[in-house]
């Protein structure tokens, strides 16, 4: 059985926290927080060694932060760049609207 790190648990229940966060908004907006949460996460992931320790737990904080933003029931939507849906395109070949 494979054993994860503290750090390695505390990134996995960040993201399945933003997934839980993105079946809590309309069913209209819901991709495009998906997409939001998936290109965040992989792109941030591409970026930072493994080994990086503190810039890993930087980035678990800022997103914490910015999560605890979308969680609030008043955001509805969420803004979504060109370069997110040309990713999700390349990566599945399906378009967000």
């Amino acid at each position: 059985m494979l054993r994860y790190s503290g750090l390695q648990r505390d990134v996995f229940a960040l993201y399945r926290r933003a997934l839980r966060m993105v079946r809590t908004k309309p069913p209209s907006t819901r991709e495009k927080f998906r997409l939001f949460v998936r290109y965040n996460f992989k792109t941030q992931a591409a970026t930072v060694s493994p080994r990086s320790v503190s810039t890993i737990e930087h980035l678990i904080r800022r997103g914490q932060r910015q999560l605890e933003t979308y969680e609030n029931s008043a955001v509805k939507d969420c803004w979504v760049s060109q370069e997110m849906r040309d990713w999700e395109e390349q990566e599945h070949g399906q378009i967000v609207l």
